[in-house]
């Protein structure tokens, strides 16, 4: 029975993407929180132990191989940082949903400021705490945009700025959750796109992700037909880097090298739905932040962008 399980779970990691999604999407349910199928894996191998099971034993190493190559580089320490005259150029960008809850958005602004970021992206701005967030970011990012719900603080000027539709068929006019900007950094201008994809649902139809995906592949189409070639991408996507539904998206912007960086929900973080992803550039490597007064915790990336 301990062989079987190690054995299913190492078929469910290496091919994750062979369960269907066409009922209740439970595919993208399972690649959502893909990363925990490591906890079963170590509970396996604790019971081989304890029944001093040799075929159990050498079944679990199976299942803990296929993660270590899945999700292993993930743990190792992060590359040297730092540029040579700016030759590559890096940058470290924030990114935080800072929930439209929120009861202390000057606080949550004056957290993120810690972080040295050069770029900071939130979502889930209301017009009231708005306000709140410019005055505490001000000093230290006078360059900003605010498109709907969304925006990008920068130390670097910011041009070009405009909308970016996203907006799935069904929700309502003024949903507007999408924004792209040009920055001009020491190491070139670089696009930079602010996403807040739909929520996800759990329930009793299975894993709710329709508008999720359709907005997905918005987004996805505005980054195919960017003409800019080095792009960062930074938002709350509302899945993770395997979840098949935000394929549109990952597979023209690459995730993080290092790092789990779990970012939700704030109490118990289970799975990392604030991304960074780049074009053009490397994202070294992403890290969680203190939490704010949000359901999200904030994350924090390197990014190395290439030589002009």
């Amino acid at each position: 029975m301990l062989a079987a399980c190690a054995v299913l779970t190492a078929l469910l990691l290496a091919f994750h993407s062979a369960v269907p999604n066409g009922v209740g999407r439970l595919g993208s349910l399972l690649e959502a929180f893909l990363p925990w199928l490591g906890v079963p894996v170590v509970v396996l191998a604790g019971l081989a132990l304890l029944r001093r099971s040799a075929v159990a034993a050498v079944a679990v190493l199976l299942p803990a191989a296929v993660w270590a190559y899945l999700f292993g580089p993930l743990l190792l320490p992060a590359s040297g940082g730092g540029g040579d005259g700016g030759r590559p150029y890096e940058l470290v960008a924030v990114q935080h949903n800072v929930g439209d809850e929120n009861r202390d958005p000057a606080g949550t602004a004056r957290a993120l400021t810690g972080a040295g970021a050069q770029l900071v992206a939130l979502e889930e701005l209301t017009p009231a705490a708005l306000p709140l967030y410019a005055s505490a970011l001000a000093a230290d990012y006078p360059h900003h945009v605010v498109e709907g719900s969304v925006g990008l603080w920068s130390k670097y000027p910011l041009s070009q700025a405009r909308r970016v539709d996203i907006r799935p068929r069904g929700i309502p006019e003024g949903w507007n959750r999408g924004l792209r900007v040009t920055a001009a950094t020491p190491g070139g201008e670089i696009a930079v796109y602010v996403a807040h994809l739909p929520s996800v649902r759990l329930g009793p139809g299975g894993f709710g992700s329709g508008f999720r995906d359709e907005s997905a592949v918005l987004l996805g189409a505005a980054l195919a037909a960017e003409k800019r070639e080095t792009v960062v991408v930074l938002g709350d996507l509302n899945g993770t880097a395997q979840d098949r539904g935000l394929a549109p998206v990952t597979s023209r912007a690459a995730p993080p090298r290092r790092g789990f960086a779990l970012s939700w929900p704030a109490a118990f973080p289970l799975a990392r739905i604030d991304q960074v992803l780049a074009r053009s550039a490397t994202v070294l490597d992403i890290r969680a932040l203190p939490p704010t007064a949000s359901d999200h915790l904030p994350v924090a990336a390197r990014i190395r962008l290439p030589p002009p």
